[in-house]
């Protein structure tokens, strides 16, 4: 049977969930359609602060949708199921554009009338996923027959169109949605963590803290949960003891490439990669293993006013470099970068899936809600749909505030984690042994309290501080993998049913989490390598991407889109179910109060874990964790 055939009876014979609702397009006055809610939630008369600068120069995207896009999820379920006859029978990037790109027709009509409003046309991808173009607030309000305001949103001011967009009617079947020229990627959250705050310019983990689980006791603090000392915090592990813990060996990545999605990129990369390498005792990076990447056609010159955090990114390339280095130390990595703070995500995780960069794809960021246009979320989903059916597994961090709602105000997943075709990967905190040995582990969701000098205060288990990200998605439906898998009572706790989150898990609690190597600018003007212990789901998924390298390797081909793999497989050896524990888990942290050094003192904390909100870590499949984490059985199950 051909594969063209195979689709042909595929579309017939299976039923599929939809990924996001496309977009309605209403007729509109003069000839005009409408891009209906393509205005975000939060550009509202409560949050308008004034007018947009008409002379502000804006970067944006007008996407095209795929040909036959039910044709292209029902291939994505085809190839990622192993019950499929089609699995693993993934299509090239070529192929896929041959059957699924929008037409140079359409693209021209795109651009054509995009440079009939005076906008500078900037790129196309290959895929013809979208066009690219540039000009003022203006000519976009002309164009899309809008006004532009500013908004005030979570303590920044973002722009937004204030109603919705609108295309010529002759467009209406071809534009799937426009990025770029509302701020919402200015929402964007990194998920690593080092503390209660974001880190200075430098960071150095505070002594006392523990090489392994409970090195060092706490000896002269209270222990509210017993009699015996609390242990002080690991200082960091090192890829050696993660491994060790998860029984993972006998790989290291030969042959594989994982790609990274971040923006900007740290000047000091290779070197801190290496001196990191060298203080593990695992092999630096060879000449070629490090490719970094800037997407053509982004947006390469912020706009005035807005808010932008090379540092912050430059610790999050740090991180998950050496993650997937640390797990996979032959593996080849492709960091793309987008050269800004918030526009161009999107273009870069089109750029590594259209041109096949890699088989994985590790991205720590995410939104903190799902509450975003659905023009804003097809075109994602669209990428993510290529990748699927190109054989790319597609990784993000589940998010670092449990179920969002002392964060946002209610419960909700995070996305791009929530997406039915990317795996979503939470977080855990692990106890590792003097001998590199698995002792246990709990879901991450972490309280704390202060050391008064004669008690802990607020009284434990504390204040919630941070947790791994989960729960359920209030726009996707629950994907077929997960159909017997997630207890009801997951549903119930989030009060409605749809797509489960997260997938899969592993270390993620900054407070046993990754110990890692960074040039830093300290407060006496010294620019010098150091380490420090870092977390989050930002830990979490290149870890696992890391370690799908490995398997990949041990398997001889790629996974692609591993869900249905990983859900079939639900319950076995393969993952590490993690359930509370039977006694309360806490240990003791030193923070220098100045980040650096103990010059202006030392202050403990009590940190509680397996305290999640509403999330809840069972036997099983959990909101929390998800499957587990891995196991010594889990690439030889693959």
């Amino acid at each position: 049977m051909t594969l063209a055939l195979a689709v042909a009876l595929l579309l017939v014979s299976l039923t599929i969930s939809a990924v996001a609702a496309p977009l309605s397009l209403p007729r509109a006055n003069n000839g005009r359609s409408l891009l209906n809610s393509s205005t975000p939630s939060w550009a509202t008369g409560k949050n308008f602060k004034g007018p947009a600068d008409p002379s502000t120069i804006v970067g944006f995207r007008v996407y095209l949708g795929w040909t036959n896009p039910s044709q292209v999820e029902t291939l994505a379920q085809a190839v990622s199921d192993p019950r499929s006859t089609l699995y693993g029978q993934y299509l090239t990037s070529q192929q896929f554009r041959q059957q699924f790109a929008p037409s140079q027709s359409q693209v021209g009509q795109v651009q054509s009338w995009l440079r009939s409003q005076d906008f500078q046309v900037e790129y196309t991808p290959w895929n013809n996923h979208y066009v690219s173009a540039e000009g003022t607030i203006a000519q976009a309000q002309t164009a899309f027959g809008t006004s532009f305001g500013l908004y005030s949103v979570s303590g920044l001011t973002l722009r937004s169109p204030s109603s919705d967009l609108s295309v010529p009617s002759p467009l209406a079947g071809i534009v799937s949605g426009v990025l770029g020229l509302d701020d919402s990627m200015q929402l964007v959250h990194t998920d690593h963590t080092v503390g209660d705050a974001p880190p200075p310019p430098a960071f150095v983990s505070a002594q006392p803290c523990s090489s392994y689980w409970a090195e060092k006791l706490a000896t002269g603090f209270t222990n509210p949960y017993g009699s015996n000392p609390l242990p002080y915090a690991p200082c960091g592990y090192t890829p050696q003891q993660i491994k060790g813990a998860y029984g993972i060996s006998g790989y290291d990545g030969a042959g594989q490439t994982v790609a990274i999605i971040d923006a900007y990129a740290a000047p000091t990369i290779v070197q801190d990669v290496n001196q990191w390498s060298i203080n593990r005792g695992i092999p630096s990076l060879t000449p070629s293993q490090l490719v970094q990447v800037v997407a053509p056609g982004t947006y390469n010159h912020p706009e005035k006013g807005n808010y932008q955090d090379p540092q912050g990114w430059y610790g999050e390339e740090t991180l998950d470099i050496e993650a997937v280095h640390g797990m996979a130390p032959a593996a080849k990595i492709v960091y793309v970068g987008a050269p800004n703070n918030f526009q161009d995500l999107d273009a870069a995780l089109n750029h590594v899936v259209d041109r096949h960069l890699a088989s994985i794809v590790t991205n720590s960021y995410g939104f903190r809600t799902e509450l975003l246009p659905p023009g804003y979320i097809k075109p994602y989903e669209d990428t993510i749909l290529q990748g699927v059916v190109t054989g790319i597994g597609i990784y993000f961090s589940s998010g670092d505030d449990n179920d969002e709602s002392l964060v946002v105000g209610y419960q909700t997943t995070d996305w791009p984690a929530s997406s039915p075709y990317v795996t979503a990967v939470g977080g855990t905190s692990l106890a590792i042994g003097a001998s590199n040995n698995y002792l246990f582990e709990t879901g991450w969701g972490t309280t704390t309290s202060s050391w008064t000098g004669t008690t802990w205060s607020p009284t434990p288990p504390g204040s919630w501080l941070y947790g791994s990200g989960g729960g359920v998605s209030r726009i996707f439906p629950g994907p077929f993998y997960q159909a017997g898998v997630v207890p009801n009572s997951v549903f119930k706790a989030q009060g409605h049913s749809g797509r489960a989150v997260p997938d899969i898990s592993a270390v993620g609690d900054p407070n046993t989490g990754l110990l890692i190597g960074e040039t830093q600018t300290f407060p006496d003007g010294t620019v010098k390598y150091s380490e420090y212990r870092i977390g989050g789901t930002s830990l979490s998924s290149p870890l696992i991407a890391g370690i799908m390298a490995l398997a990949d390797q041990a398997a001889g081909h790629p996974h692609g889109f591993a869900n249905p793999l990983f859900y079939s497989l639900a319950g076995t050896s393969a993952f590490g179910d993690i359930t509370q524990p039977s006694s309360t888990v806490a240990v003791v942290r030193a923070n220098y109060v100045n980040g650096v050094d103990a010059s202006a003192g030392t202050v403990y904390r009590l940190r509680t874990m397996d305290q999640t909100l509403s999330l809840d870590t069972t036997r099983g499949y959990d909101d929390v964790t998800g499957l587990g984490t891995p196991t010594s059985s889990f690439l030889s199950s693959l």
